[in-house]
């Protein structure tokens, strides 16, 4: 027999029983599934021992062919995530003592933090909505027995008049009801969907967390912990913001029911805040996924912006080599030194046909001091053994 059987059995009574249920029933199923995949007898701990002997293979190949470097800070950073994978996927302990403590209980006590109560703020959020609940079918019970009363007070030959079927449905009376459902929909299906949820993520984790160890596969992995902190905050959002909500719909509550039945505008402003409490619920879980959508997760995966631009990049020019640059240099200042000469010997030495009157140019050239004389030509061009033909006879005896 299970430990959560009279928690089940009891799960109609209201939302706060329901949640516990829930609770107790996620605890049991992941401590069970934990154990039939790397428990003592799990089924999949000849697979681990496979994706282990892996690991070490590749590490070895990729120290063989120089694919990566034997440094304390790369061995640290290997060991390091080797021993996280092992000690999370092997040991219950540890799994939940971290994980589920830090999923389930972090997030519920910030909540009850902000909000100001001692104990769980799910449970405490939960038993105000039946608290809610029992006002509005305690509103409805009394106007159903005030419209009966006035029905018996009528003569014995007349009959009550009954609304239209087109105007039943937004009845005052339909109204409320109807904004019981949106309340119980919005509070119970997001609260015990979510948990619901979690647990079959923190089944499925020891699977997950084994895939951290490739490269390839830790994306998966990163998914999985995005999942795991939207689903755990979820609810969290949805107590912050459903505890507005429910404020303002107990003094609508309590002045439902009037001395003819229930009254038309409280029902309608409380169908009002019960189609706020949804959008609200739905605003709180489109919250919780924008905030782990930027995660990077430890630096698990990068996202999707940094690898679409490092794909487009284009491979970096290579630097000119400084003997190459060097010589560049020099040939240009030896191509300039030789202009400069040709130009002086044709002012010194005019041609014969030149008027005689003219005075003949006088020119000073003044060398630069930033010039340097040409280096020699060298052998070696480059990085590496990259070799020029040699010039000369005299070059190859060198």
């Amino acid at each position: 027999m299970s430990t959560c059987d009279p928690l089940v059995q009891s799960a109609s009574d209201g939302v706060a029983a329901a949640l516990s249920a829930v609770d107790c029933m996620a605890g049991e199923a992941t401590a069970s599934a934990f154990a039939r995949l790397f428990g003592p007898q799990g089924a999949l701990l000849p697979a681990l021992t496979i994706l282990l002997t892996l690991y070490i293979a590749v590490f070895a190949l990729a120290l063989l062919t120089g694919r990566t470097r034997l440094s304390v800070s790369a061995l640290t950073r290997r060991m390091m995530m080797l021993g996280v994978v092992l000690t999370f996927a092997t040991s219950w302990i540890a799994y939940q003592g971290v994980l589920w403590n830090l999923v389930v209980g972090a997030p519920d006590q910030i909540a009850s933090l902000l909000v100001g109560t001692k104990g769980q703020a799910t449970q405490l959020f939960a038993g105000r909505i039946d608290l809610l609940f029992q006002a509005i079918a305690d509103a409805a019970d009394m106007a159903q027995q005030q419209q009966a009363a006035a029905a018996a007070s009528m003569p014995a030959g007349t009959a009550p008049l009954a609304a239209p079927a087109a105007t039943a449905a937004f009845a005052p009376s339909g109204l409320v009801w109807m904004a019981a459902v949106l309340l119980l929909l919005g509070t119970v299906g997001l609260l015990v969907t979510a948990r619901i949820v979690l647990a079959v993520l923190l089944a499925l984790g020891p699977v997950f967390i084994v895939l951290a160890l490739f490269r390839g596969s830790r994306g998966l992995c990163a998914g999985w912990l995005r999942a795991l902190v939207m689903v755990a905050v979820t609810p969290q959002l949805a107590v912050l913001g459903g505890a507005l909500t429910i404020e303002l719909a107990v003094p609508v509550v309590q002045r439902l029911a009037g001395p003819e039945g229930i009254e038309a505008r409280p029902a309608f402003a409380l169908f009002l805040v019960a189609a706020v409490h949804c959008a609200l619920m739905a605003l709180a879980l489109r919250t919780a996924g924008t905030m782990v959508a930027g995660w990077r997760v430890f630096g698990l995966a990068p996202d999707f912006g940094e690898r679409t631009e490092r794909s487009t990049e284009g491979p970096a020019p290579a630097p000119l080599p400084a003997a190459s640059t060097t010589m560049r240099r020099g040939a240009a200042t030896g191509r300039t030194s030789e202009t400069t000469a040709a130009l002086i010997t044709t002012t010194a030495h005019p041609a014969p046909h030149a008027a005689p009157h003219v005075a003949p140019l006088r020119s000073t050239f003044t060398p630069s001091p930033l010039t340097a004389p040409p280096l020699p030509a060298l052998r070696a061009q480059g990085i590496g053994s990259r070799w020029r033909r040699p010039a000369s006879p005299s070059e190859i005896l060198r």
